[in-house]
C-alpha cells in the first residue's frame, strides 16, 4: 500500500505537465550551417553569423552563403561585402554579374574599407562593372597601401601593372567586349 500512492502519482504527472510546445523550440540546432541560414533568413546579422558565409562558401554552398553575405551587407558589414562582390564578380550562387560586383566593391571602399578600397580601385583601372577613371582607381589602391594592405602595396611597386595582381586565369573577364 505504501508503494501504491507514489505509483500513482508518478503516473499522474504527466498529465499536470505543461505542453511543452507552448515554450517554442526549447533545444533548437545552434551551431549548424542551416541554422546560421535560418536565422539570416529570420533577419539576425552579427560577427559570427556573417564570418559562417566565408565556411559556407569555402564549402561550395554559395547559394547559402549569398543568403548570410547579403543580410550581413545590408546591414553594414563591409566584409560581407566584398564577400558579395567576389560571388557576383564569379558567378557563384547567381549569374556574373560585374556591375553588381563593382557596387558592392564601391560601397565597401565608400565606408573606408581598405580592401573595398582596392577592388574598387581594381574595377575603375580596368573598367570593369564600372566605367574607367584611372586617376580615381590609382588613388583608392594608393589610400588602401597608406591603410597596409600588402596587395595594395604590391600593386603600387609595380606601377599599377595590374598583371601582377590577377591571376592570367581571369585575363578574360577584363578584356575589351567592344
Amino acid at each position: 500500500m505504501r508503494y501504491i500512492a507514489p505509483l500513482i502519482a508518478l503516473l499522474a504527472t504527466p498529465a499536470f505537465a505543461d505542453d511543452p510546445s507552448q515554450y517554442g523550440t526549447t533545444n533548437p540546432d545552434e551551431m549548424t550551417w542551416q541554422r546560421f541560414v535560418e536565422r539570416a533568413e529570420d533577419g539576425e546579422t552579427g560577427m559570427v553569423l556573417c564570418s559562417m558565409g566565408y565556411a559556407l562558401t569555402k564549402s561550395g554552398d554559395h547559394d547559402a552563403a549569398r543568403t548570410l553575405f547579403l543580410n550581413c551587407a545590408e546591414d553594414g558589414y563591409t566584409g560581407a561585402m566584398t564577400w558579395m562582390s567576389q560571388l557576383d564578380n564569379n558567378g557563384l550562387g547567381a549569374e556574373y554579374d560585374p556591375d553588381a560586383a563593382a557596387e558592392w566593391d564601391r560601397r565597401a571602399a565608400a565606408l573606408g574599407d581598405p580592401v573595398g578600397k582596392f577592388n574598387y580601385g581594381l574595377d575603375l583601372l580596368r573598367g570593369h562593372g564600372v566605367e574607367k577613371d584611372e586617376a580615381r582607381g590609382r588613388q583608392l589602391v594608393a589610400e588602401a597601401a597608406q591603410e597596409g594592405l600588402p596587395i595594395a602595396r604590391r600593386l603600387e611597386a609595380a606601377d599599377y601593372d595590374l598583371d601582377e595582381v590577377t591571376p592570367d586565369a581571369d585575363n578574360w573577364k577584363y578584356a575589351p567586349v567592344f
